[in-house]
Parts: C-alpha cells; structure tokens; sequence
C-alpha cells in the first residue's frame, strides 16, 4: 500500500490549472440558476443544492490557490519546501463541507414541520442541468483528484452534488406526479447525511498527515524489523514515522551497530535506505548511529519508543 505514494498519474500543471479554472466557472453559473430556480419554485432541496454547489465553486477556488503555492520550491523558511499548502486547502475545505451539511441537516428538519408548496418542474429543470454541470466539473478533475487529497476533496463536492441532483430530480417528479411535499425536506436530509458520512471519512488522512501521524498502511514495527533484518544492524530505537506531505514519507531512528563496524556506518546507512525505499516507499530517513557502549540519551528515548530489535537498549 505504501507504494502507492510514489506511482502517480502526473498531468502538466499548467493544464491542470486550466481545468480547475474552467470548473470554477460552471460551478459559479450553476450555483446562480440553482439559487434563481430554488427561489422561483420554493424547493429547499434545490437550494440546498445550489449552496453545495457554491461550496464547490469555493472549494475549487481555494484548491487552484493550493495548488499554485505548493510548486514553489523549498526555502529557508519552508526548508520541507509548500507542498502542505494541498492538505491545508483539503483541511478548510472538508471543515466547511461539514459546516454546511449541518446547516441543511437544521434548514431540512424546521421543513419537516411545515413542508412548503413547491413548483415541481422548475425543481426538475434546474436539477437536470445541475446533474449535466457537476458531471461536467467532475471529468474536468478526476485525473488529479487520484493523487491530490486536495483535488480529491473538490472531486468528491461534484460527485455529491451529481448525487444530490439526481435526488433533487427525483423529489420533483414525485411532487409533479403526487403533489407529495414532504419529499423535499426528506431529500434535503439525505443530501446532509451523504456530504457528512463522506467529509468526516475524507478529512481523517488529512488530519493524520498534518498531526504527524504515521503514514497509513506504514506499520512502525513493521519498519522496524525490516531495518534489525539489514546487515550489520544490532538494534533499532527511537523511530519516528510521518509524512512530510500527501507523496513523501519520512523515518528518523536510532540505528544501533557494534564497534567493530562503526567505521561501515555509511555503507549501513546506504543499505537500510535502500531496503526502507524498497519494502515502504520511505525516501526521506534520517539515521542516527549508536553502538551498545555510547548508549542513548534518556530524552531521546521518548515518545514510548524504547523498545529494540536485535539488542536491548535502555
């Protein structure tokens, strides 16, 4: 699974840019004829649906900026270079997901009490060429959303939105055929649940990432007895596993070697990244030596890693 950092389907940025833009453009338009339409025919659910939409348009706005920041190279200041701009865009943009969603989930249950009359093909109308823009919107983003969470965040506000309008169509065609009101406070509800079951699950890697979380799928004893299996290694300590951003993971740990081969350390330390690249997808490791006499500092053994492979070390 690890590996899965490294193989991406990579498009020119600049063309990437230029779909990001175009799906802002038609999110925008939608969001206006969704409100105008929500107005007109007095169907909560449609504009609900249009405030998701707009929720997009913002989204998208925010994940082209990201996106822009994150090229900028490393400096003195950013010595891990902008590349966290993508999780941070992701983080505020699931965050109003979820702020939206519960605001629906209350706009739909004071609905419920009192279920509004409702122009049911001006519902059907809008919602149709809602279905047509957030498909639209969705293909122009699908191919960076396989490796951005920040894309994939916006990709998956098109996807529910194309959801949604499917319910929407569906709530207009009961309320034409059975005058059946009720429906559209009901298909706002599940508008709400679906946004929330998918920003709560989607925001968690994101959060894992920016708390310096290992990376998922990367087990730290697993790690650890790939580097005790290295030659020449005695004993591993003080490991420390993250992400540096969404494609970068990174280790720092304690290597134990005996005296003899102190001097090897650097061919050791050649292997160990060699074998961490291989089995994890780790390209970024910081390795300390240490042999059984040098011991290891109490502050160093902290974090509740004191454990050892191959030796025991206090």
């Amino acid at each position: 699974m690890p590996h899965d950092h490294h193989h991406h389907h990579q498009i020119d940025p600049n063309a990437g840019d230029a779909r990001v833009a175009a799906a802002v453009g038609v999110n925008l338009l939608l969001t206006l004829a969704q409100i105008a339409g929500g107005i007109l025919s007095g169907s909560i659910a449609l504009i609900a649906d249009a405030v998701h939409n707009l929720s997009d348009a913002i989204s998208l706005v925010v994940a082209f900026a990201a996106r822009r920041i994150a090229r900028r190279a490393a400096d003195a200041t950013m010595t891990f270079g902008y590349g966290r701009a993508e999780l941070i865009a992701a983080l505020i943009n699931y965050t109003t997901l979820i702020v939206i969603a519960l605001y629906l989930v209350w706009e739909g249950l004071a609905r419920l009490a009192d279920p509004p009359g409702v122009e049911g093909w001006i519902v059907v109308i809008v919602a149709g060429v809602a279905l047509v823009v957030d498909l639209v919107t969705a293909m122009l983003t699908w191919r960076m959303a396989k490796d951005s969470l920040n894309i994939r965040a916006a990709f998956l506000h098109n996807v529910a939105d194309a959801l949604g309008s499917v319910a929407v169509i569906f709530a207009g065609t009961l309320i034409l055929l059975y005058d059946w009101r009720l429906v559209d406070p009901l298909v706002t509800l599940g508008i709400s649940a679906y946004i929330l079951w998918h920003a709560l699950a989607e925001i968690q890697p994101v959060i894992r990432i920016l708390m310096l979380g290992a990376p998922a799928g990367v087990a730290r004893d697993d790690v650890r007895r790939t580097m005790a299996g290295v030659d020449g290694v005695e004993g591993v300590h003080h490991i420390h596993l993250w992400q540096i951003d969404e494609h970068r993971l990174s280790v720092e740990a304690h290597v134990v070697v005996s005296e003899a081969r102190e001097a090897e350390f650097p061919q050791i330390a050649r292997r160990l990244r060699r074998v961490l690249a291989r089995e994890h997808g780790i390209r970024h490791a910081t390795l300390e030596c240490e042999t059984p006499a040098s011991g290891c500092p109490e502050d160093a053994l902290a974090y509740g890693d004191s454990a050892s492979s191959g030796t025991s070390q206090a």
